[in-house]
């Protein structure tokens, strides 16, 4: 991915694989400043290219004594203190700190996971000169400690238990915070970034979403020359929508989109999304039938992994047709593919933002990020590839798209694919599952809950259990029902529906779904799990 341009007061951050890094993005961005992460292990050349005022190194699984252990390159301290740069190590990235310095970080005789009270040790740049003595709680994950600072650094703050919980170097301008301020188990953690930010490093809140707009515009006709035409593959969701009515801003007619049937859509989803296309967005969209072309390759596919493959490939497959089609009317085949990735979708595919991140693990391919061919022909344009779904909704406002449409709840790429738990074409599956996702939604949106709902629907399971129905033993199948609460889709909650909904959906769906006796609720958090169930 292109190295996005950067405003001057940006906050880098450097990714060891902690499971929070997202969220300090997160939080950060809120405040209205600009933040991006990269790999931890980027080169000097990389890192300067981004022109950051303030670098955080965020926490990670490692220990600073592995022999793989992750690390800032060579010359970045003096990098950041010739150049007044701010740095910031949380957690792991405070020992990296202090080990890389001349301090001296071992295994601590006792581990500090979960809430923590420290003490905040006379005056200090990073909590404010007043907050001297003062106790809060916060969010420790650790198991090594730091027993000995390089040279010119100070203990601002202590544990319960004695551990160094925050240090700084203030003519170096170097600080370290050994617990995680962005999560909401440290209360006070987002005053601390917010000082540290504004007060301690002059950072200014000038990031609106506004300056995104215009700058990916630019970018947008800066890449697509003014004889080049462009395809966009229409998904129906709010990220492809929002992606093609802002490349549909920068170059007008020359957008092309498609939106492709793979026959593993929800119910009706063909006619009502194009209905919607028509009617609110104005957008030109053609719409391709290839449901029979998807199923058959997908026959017999059960691992979610292959299915995401497949179905990448064969979306691409079809834009290229597309693009051939475009070509023998307009005299000029499109080189461009328009794809509404979001940020969330890179972090779990692949490297966030896109190149070299080693240090946690592919949670899974995005049909859209890592499930592409190698061989592609199209070459991307992802203006929204930095962006949070809540982001992307309040870009979608700016851009005038019907505030309805943005309040759908995501569906995935690779539609009910990931939603029947095994082979998609065997049996009736999947149409099974439209209807039961269909009494499930509509209940929700009759409830009043839909908007108070990140995300809700049906999975069709591949076990069958016994019931009773009409007086009759039924062998029939079994499907869960899922809803949760987020505001990005990295981490998630259940959705604590009240019993009597969750009766009067079990009953409808038992008495109107041929096929099914049993429905069963899926309570987990993200983590441990992920959203869909695949």
């Amino acid at each position: 991915m292109e190295t996005p341009t950067m405003k001057p007061d940006t906050v880098l951050i450097l990714d060891y694989g902690s499971q929070y890094t997202h969220l300090i993005t997160r939080r950060i961005r809120s405040l209205n400043v600009f933040s991006f992460v990269i790999s931890g292990t980027s080169s000097l050349k990389s890192i300067t290219s981004y022109n950051p005022r303030v670098v955080i190194l965020s926490g990670g699984p490692h220990s600073v004594h592995a022999l793989d252990a992750p690390s800032f390159p060579d010359g970045f301290i003096e990098w950041a203190e010739s150049n007044g740069v701010h740095v910031l190590g949380i957690c792991y990235g405070l020992q990296l700190i202090v080990q890389k310095l001349g301090g001296v970080v071992v295994e601590g005789e006792s581990k500090e996971y979960g809430k923590m009270e420290i003490e905040v040790k006379g005056k200090s740049e990073i909590f404010g000169s007043e907050s001297g003595g003062e106790k809060q709680m916060v969010w420790m994950s650790h198991g090594d400690e730091a027993v000995k600072l390089p040279e010119g650094f100070e203990v601002v703050a202590q544990s319960a238990q004695g551990a160094v919980a925050a240090l700084e170097n203030r003519n170096k301008k170097i600080y370290g915070l050994q617990y995680h301020p962005e999560v909401t188990h440290s209360p006070k953690g987002m005053e601390t970034l917010r000082h540290f930010l504004f007060d301690v490093c002059g950072v200014s809140a000038d990031w609106k979403m506004e300056d995104l707009m215009e700058e990916e515009i630019k970018v947008i006709n800066q890449t697509v020359a003014s004889d080049e035409h462009v395809i966009c593959a229409l998904s129906g969701g709010v990220d492809s929508t929002v992606a093609a009515t802002l490349v549909h801003k920068a170059i007008g007619d020359r957008l092309h989109c498609v939106f492709v049937d793979n026959g593993l859509l929800r119910y009706k989803e063909q006619e009502r999304v194009m209905d919607t296309f028509e009617k609110d967005l104005h957008l030109p969209v053609t719409c391709v039938d290839a449901s029979e072309r998807f199923l058959s390759e997908l026959k017999g596919v059960v691992d979610p992994e292959t299915k995401r493959k497949i179905i990448g490939k064969e979306f691409i497959n079809i834009f290229d047709q597309f693009a051939q089609e475009l070509e023998k009317k307009y005299g000029k085949k499109p080189a461009f593919l328009v794809q509404g990735t979001l940020y969330p979708d890179v972090i779990e595919s692949c490297p966030p933002p896109g190149t070299d991140r080693t240090h946690s693990h592919t949670i899974k391919s995005h049909h859209n990020v890592g499930g592409l061919p190698k061989d592609m022909k199209l070459k991307l344009i992802e203006p929204l590839k930095l962006l949070f779904k809540d982001e992307v909704r309040e870009l979608g406002r700016i851009l005038n798209v019907p505030v309805g449409f943005l309040k759908r709840h995501p569906f995935p790429g690779p539609g009910l694919a990931v939603r029947v738990l095994g082979d998609v074409t065997q049996g009736n599956a999947l149409e099974v599952l439209r209807q039961v996702d269909e009494i499930f939604i509509q209940s929700i949106r009759d409830a009043g809950l839909y908007d108070s709902i990140w995300q809700a629907f049906a999975v069709f399971l591949p076990v069958r259990s016994v019931g009773v129905q009409g007086d009759k033993r039924t062998h029939s199948h079994v499907v869960a029902l899922r809803a949760v609460t987020s505001q990005d889709g990295m981490t998630a909650d259940w959705f604590n529906f009240e019993h009597k909904f969750l009766d009067d959906v079990s009953r409808k769906i038992c008495n109107s779904v041929q096929g099914v006796n049993r429905v069963v609720q899926d309570i987990t958090s993200k983590p441990p799990s992920t959203i869909e169930w695949e």
